[in-house]
């Protein structure tokens, strides 16, 4: 048994997942008349009490579709140094939208409202024009913390103050979701523009979602094709999409409770320094300074533990809807 940690985008479709591809009723997205991508599309921008959405291949698509759309070249976007739009997505920042980046460097990877305040660029024409503020829930190297409605409604209002858009990548948004309590609705009043991810704790194997104002999706259509992100009889992914909202958001919760009992099983292995705090499905740890992560998860493959490196000492495991009671028992025993 293979017990692969390594990311929770390795998921596969379940059975009734696949089922509802299959059955998909499917057009040409880019004519606009596929109709489950058409219903996928509302579903989520209802969800969101936004006015609408864009389906995607991925989430660095929607990110960076994102800022594309709010900033002119030349123009400077604050986000974390930690940000997953920062250090994951290619330089597309620079590359797509010919934009600069300010980078504050919050407490695992989350801004408050006086960091942002600070790292506005002066009214200058030696400075680039700050145009958008990009926050990240939940924080992938922050190891899956999150920010609350109330901190994310104070950095808007810094936003509000300074003509400033906010934009969320809410990658693993649902699995703050399912922890606060809080509302979809409540983000989609906060923010200009909200991407989610389809693939990675919803289990869905392609797609994420941009929500935002018709005009601005309109824009970002636009962007899409030229990036080369118009796609056909996408209503095949589309569907399990759908199925994914309708039934995999509240068992994420079943994804952090294994979580914590991976870090409770780490908390008594000697090489283990210290333990990010778990708070939904990221677990992050430390090894103490003679042993390289690299190392270390190269000895956990060939038990059969497939993890990744996060820095030069940090391991990450992610737990996912293909991880069973019956993998956490096999873990403990080959940990120990």
């Amino acid at each position: 048994m293979i017990i692969d940690l390594r990311s929770d985008t390795i998921t596969k479709p379940t059975p009734a997942m696949r089922e509802a591809m299959f059955n998909a009723e499917v057009g040409d997205d880019v004519l606009g008349d596929d109709p489950t991508v058409n219903a996928l599309e509302e579903k989520a921008a209802r969800l969101f009490g936004m006015e609408a959405a864009l389906f995607c291949p991925s989430g660095t698509m929607t990110n960076q579709l994102a800022i594309r759309t709010h900033t002119r070249p030349g123009d400077d976007v604050i986000c974390d140094v930690l940000s997953h739009i920062y250090l994951y997505e290619g330089g597309g920042i620079s590359v797509n939208a010919l934009a600069s980046v300010s980078l504050p460097q919050g407490v695992k990877g989350k801004l408050t409202p006086d960091l942002v305040r600070d790292h506005i660029q002066p009214d200058d024409i030696h400075k680039p024009t700050t145009r958008l503020v990009s926050l990240e829930n939940t924080i992938n190297k922050g190891g899956g913390c999150y920010y609350s409605v109330p901190e994310i409604a104070a950095i808007k209002q810094v936003c509000d103050a300074h003509n400033l858009r906010l934009h969320l990548d809410g990658a693993r948004l649902f699995n703050a979701l399912v922890e606060t309590g809080e509302s979809p609705e409540a983000y989609g009043q906060l923010f200009d523009s909200v991407s989610i991810c389809l693939s990675k704790g919803l289990g869905c194997p392609v797609g994420s979602l941009l929500l935002g104002k018709k005009d601005f999706i309109k824009q970002a259509r636009r962007f899409r094709k030229l990036m080369g992100g118009g796609w056909r009889q996408a209503g095949f992914l589309a569907a399990a999409g759908i199925y994914a909202l309708d039934h995999h958001v509240n068992r994420l919760k079943m994804d952090h409770a294994r979580a914590r009992k991976i870090g409770a099983m780490l908390e008594r292995l000697p090489e283990v320094e210290e333990i990010y705090p778990i708070d939904t499905n990221i677990v992050i740890f430390r090894l103490p300074e003679p042993i390289l992560a690299a190392d270390y998860v190269a000895q956990l493959a060939e038990k059969g533990i497939l993890a990744v490196t996060f820095g030069k000492h940090l391991v990450r495991f992610v737990t996912h809807l293909d991880i069973t009671e019956e993998h956490l028992a096999e873990l403990e025993q080959r940990l120990s």
